[in-house]
């Protein structure tokens, strides 16, 4: 894997910015995260705030919700923000960087309108935002936006001081997203039987959005946003470049094929959605002599429900119906080099703000993305609303 761009040092290290302050102007950072159930009678209610506006019968939720109640009602995604973010506090204090990290959820507790209260409560002003989310598109990083900006609509109805937002570019192409998920691809390889390992196909996996959102993924100005699919299937496909490459540079296996396959379709069936499928895509491969697959969920930070049901319960079903041996790599999860790309994303973002120009850390051919989204990137579907973060 080759880097773009020299990796970014911390402020303190490159000299360029006060020891004692490295993350100014920023004296928060939020962790932002879609949210989910944690017992079986929040599922419904959960998927409730999810399809808000939708006009989506509640008898319809009970039958989507089916795939909670299978883990108890309970998705695994809120520990999981749990260990990421006392993963953040522990490498933040490990590197003398006096930054409190709050979290707060788009769709369950705790709510990003409470965590902003908190946040402004403690005195703090300027907020940096991680969403964990890697990807352009209008679900991944406009849509939180506009959750931010209702939420801090929200604390001036109340009369709570203003505050300042700034959203952390994508990081997809991060080496400490992109070298996690390579590694465990490679751990999953080595999960299938020597006989099959060589020939094992790689699926690389993310949730399925409908056509017409993944085309105007982006910003109008991004150069992935020319090819096909837009910014969204774009920047999936570097990742799946950069993690086969560096697969093949392990195993010595140079022409292994993999492909990009998508997921967790969620909408009407005579709407375009993003294809193929991964579970047709396993009876695909199977037809066609694939000895083996490997399912690796580029798309997803953690093992959540996405990835829990989708793969390792609907997916892993229907592999084992045809007689396909599949594994499943590992997301990146609390990884200390994803939680230290968070601290390098945040310094090099802070550092920008003050006037300096930071070396920007990204694998590939695409670069570091933008710092500020520009009002036309990734729009809503359905009607413009404001979004915070923005030009």
């Amino acid at each position: 894997m080759s880097d773009a761009r020299t990796p970014s040092v911390t402020g303190a290290e490159a000299g360029r910015a006060p020891a004692h302050d490295p993350a100014a102007p920023y004296d928060a950072l939020l962790l932002l995260s879609f949210g989910g159930p944690e017992a079986p009678e929040e599922v419904v209610p959960f998927l409730e705030n999810v399809t808000r506006g939708r006009g989506i019968p509640t008898e319809r939720l009970k039958e989507v919700g089916k795939h909670y109640f299978l883990f108890g009602g309970v998705s695994p995604i809120n520990e999981q923000n749990r260990e990421l973010l006392a993963a953040l506090r522990k490498d933040f204090a490990g590197h003398g960087l006096d930054l409190p990290v709050y979290w707060g959820n788009r769709n369950w507790a705790p709510y990003l309108v409470d965590a902003l209260r908190e946040i402004a409560a403690d005195g703090h002003r300027r907020v940096a935002v991680l969403a964990t989310s890697a990807y352009a598109g209008y679900s991944g990083c406009r849509q939180y936006r506009e959750n931010l900006a209702d939420a801090l609509g929200q604390l001036a109805t109340e009369g709570l001081p203003a505050l300042r937002i700034d959203k952390l570019r994508h990081f997809y192409n991060h080496p400490g997203f992109v070298r996690p998920m390579a590694e465990s691809t490679l751990a999953a390889l080595a999960e299938l039987p020597a006989a099959v390992r060589d020939g094992a196909r790689l699926a690389f996996t993310t949730h399925s959005i409908p056509d017409t959102m993944a085309e105007t993924s982006g910003a109008p100005d991004d150069p992935a946003r020319g090819a096909p699919g837009g910014a969204y299937v774009a920047q999936h496909l570097e990742v799946a470049r950069l993690v086969a490459e560096a697969v093949a540079e392990a195993t010595g296996v140079a022409d292994r094929p993999w492909e990009l396959v998508f997921q967790s379709r969620s909408g009407a069936p005579h709407v375009p959605w993003l294809e193929p499928d991964i579970c047709d895509h396993l009876a695909a491969v199977h037809e066609a002599g694939a000895p083996a697959v490997v399912m690796v969920p580029i798309g997803f930070v953690s093992d959540h429900m996405e990835v829990k049901y989708d793969l390792d319960t609907e997916a892993a079903a229907r592999a084992a119906e045809l007689g396909l041996p599949v594994t499943r790599a590992a997301t990146v999860g609390a990884d200390p080099r994803f939680t230290a790309a968070v601290r390098e994303l945040l310094l090099e973002r802070a550092a920008t703000e003050r006037g300096e120009r930071p070396e920007r850390c990204a694998l590939g051919r695409l670069g570091p993305g933008h710092d500020v989204c520009p009002v036309a990137c990734c729009p809503n579907p359905r009607a413009a609303r404001p979004a915070a973060a923005e030009a």
